[in-house]
Formats: C-alpha cells, structure tokens, sequence
C-alpha cells in the first residue's frame, strides 16, 4: 500500500489600512474571479454561494477602505472588473503560482519520511525527476497520478539545478530544453559539464514555441528582445541558472546589448505562467516564456525560436521496471494527445529515446570545448 501526502495550503490574504482598520480578502478574492468568469454579479454569486447582498456588502467594504471601485456594472455589458480589481485578482494568481514548487516538495518529504518510518523500501521514491515547471511535464505528473503509476518524486527545479543533481546521483532523471538553431551550442556548452556522451541517454519530450509575452494590442511596439533596452519597457525576468534566462542572455549578447540596459532584467519568476501573470496585471510591459502560457493569460506573443525538451538519464537505469512504465506513459497516444494540445507545442517523437550525438549532431561534441557563459556585464 502506498501512502502519499497532498499539501494543500489555505493561503489567507488580510488588508491593514493606515488608520488601524482591516479586512479579510478572502471572500473577496473569490467574488473578483467568479464575476471575472461569470461576467456578472448574479451569476458570481450563485458560482461562491452567497447572498447577492453579503457579495455587494464585501464588494463594497473592499472598495471603501481601498478607496477605488473594483467593479463596474451595466445592463448591456454586465459587471466587469475595474483595472485595481484586475491587478488584486492577478496578484493572488501570481502567489498562489509561486507556491506551486513549496507546495510539491514539502508533500513529497512527508511522503518521505513515512515510507522511512515504515521500513518499508517499496514505498520510497523509485524514479525521482528534477525539471523546472512546464505543462508538459506537469500534464505528465497528472497522467501519471490518474493512471496509478507510483513511485514517481518530482522536484521542481532550473534546468542547471536538475542537471548537477543528476551528475551527482540524487535523481533519475533531468529536465532541461534546448533551442533549435544557432544558440543550440552556446546552450550545449552551459550544460555540457553534467552530461556524459558515454554514460546518459536522453528522452526527447516535445518541442515548443518560445518568445516574449507583451500585454494585449502591444501599446509599448515591442518586435524582438533589442525593444526590451526601450526606455519606459518593464521587463519581468525568470530566476537566475533558468534555461530561459540563459537563452535571453545569449540572445541579447548576439544584439550587441547588455542585461544593465533592460529595466528589470534582476527581477525573478519561477514559472512561465508567473512571469505571464505579472504582465497581465500590469506590472511589467515584457517577459519570455513559451506560448502556452501567454494564451492562458490572454497576452500577445512574439515568437522568437522553439526548443526541445528532454530528460537526461543514465543509460542503466533505462531498464528499471518503473523506468519502463513511465516511458510507456510518454509514448501512450493520450499523452502525446494532451501535448499536441497544448498551444504552441509539438508531440512528434515524444518518448524517444537518443544519445547525445543523435540529439545534438556535431554540437554534442563541439559544446564541451566552449566556455560556460556568464552573466552578460560589459
């Protein structure tokens, strides 16, 4: 029998004003996203159940101590959120995403230490994957858990994190994405010290689109990453040692640019979908990430390569029996389905399997002997 912990964490947001008054903005931040879907006040009630007048009587405390409307209402349009309750409700969104990576790893220790405690070693952890967080590896963990394959530890982590954790044996496998093209051996060389031509194989996952989000109509003009130096451009940034801030470093050094010239290059998200959620509520004019998570959020996206995804994997484990069923999960058609699916994604070839001379040509090679890319200063 197989025990597992699900963390699900009651995140509860309070407002303080300056002269000593507060108020829960819990009900409140569940009417401002059901009248966000339901596009009126009515149907929001019905969707949290409660009382039209205990849903105005929040509404309109919120606004008083706030001292700005968060909704609007007409009889044509219905009620729609004003600017402030939009940026409060992604707010939240931004924060409940960047409990995502917390929330899995604390579940996964308790899981841990009660197989630990049992004695028991079929139920510790037998495939543990490290991968930064991306909806095709998260539509692989759901499919997983759906399917009744135990055993499988994932840990969110930056592609260069995954890749030394698995150089020193604490994982199975290691996510990490390549682009296509001319920056693939500038990224090689940057991965290239934890991967062994001899002793890993690697598992193709899918290809996907990725470029810069720029919020809806693009008011700032933004073409490519040389607009980003643009004075008055807000950039949102992915954390430092990710594979897409990596990628932009290169693209801004072939500019002729530097990362000092890019208002809010130092800033840090940890997700696509959280870099996309900050730009959505106004924060930011620009981030990168892949398409999906742009659509999601109703954003632009300017396209500026595709990239692989991979998992890196020592070639005797490939054998493993959980090994085996986790790679039949990849190659089953309704994964390669939810993939295909997924907006700005391809899942041709998904579950193969290829040495690094298959995946990467004369690159496999070529990337060792250049040096590691540091952060672009002068």
């Amino acid at each position: 029998m197989t025990y597992n912990f699900h963390l699900q964490p009651q995140t509860s947001w309070t407002l303080h004003t300056p002269s000593g008054e507060s108020m829960s903005m819990s009900d409140l931040l569940l009417l401002l996203e059901a009248v966000n879907q339901a596009g009126h006040i009515a149907g929001a009630c019905k969707s949290c159940g409660v009382s039209y007048r205990h849903a105005w009587g929040v509404l309109r405390r919120a606004e008083s101590l706030l001292g700005a409307a968060l909704l609007t209402t007409s009889r044509r349009q219905g009620s729609q959120l004003t600017g402030l309750g939009r940026q409060l409700l992604q707010a939240h969104r931004k924060a409940a995403g960047r409990l995502i990576e917390v929330q899995e790893d604390a579940a996964q220790e308790f899981s841990d230490v009660l197989a630990l405690l049992r004695g028991d070693p079929q139920q510790v952890p037998r495939l543990r994957l490290h991968a930064s967080h991306g909806f095709a590896v998260e539509g692989m963990l759901r499919m997983a858990q759906s399917q009744g394959l135990a055993g499988l530890d994932l840990r969110y982590r930056s592609a260069i994190e995954a890749l030394m954790a698995l150089h020193r044996d604490e994982c199975d496998l290691a996510g990490f994405q390549v682009p296509v093209g001319p920056f693939q051996a500038d990224m090689l060389a940057y991965y290239r010290p934890w991967l062994d031509a001899g002793r890993h194989r690697l598992i193709y996952l899918a290809q996907r689109e990725t470029g810069l989000f720029v919020r809806q109509g693009n008011p700032k003009g933004i073409q490519g990453v040389h607009d980003l130096t643009t004075e008055g451009v807000r950039f949102v940034n992915r954390q430092a040692g990710s594979g897409t801030r990596l990628l932009l470093e290169h693209m801004l050094r072939q500019a002729g640019l530097r990362t000092q010239q890019v208002q809010g290059y130092d800033s840090s998200e940890f997700t696509h979908m959280a870099v996309a959620a900050h730009i959505a509520s106004g924060m930011a004019d620009a981030g990168m990430g892949v398409r999906t998570a742009a659509e999601r959020c109703g954003l632009d996206f300017i396209s500026l390569t595709q990239e692989r995804y991979f998992f890196a994997v020592r070639s005797d484990r490939l054998e493993k029996p959980i090994m085996r069923q986790w790679l039949a999960l990849l190659d089953s058609p309704v994964y390669r389905e939810h993939v295909g699916g997924l907006a700005g994604y391809d899942a041709q070839g998904v579950g193969a399997v290829l040495t690094l001379e298959q995946a990467f040509g004369a690159d496999a090679g070529q990337a060792v002997a250049r040096p590691v890319l540091k952060e672009v200063m002068a």
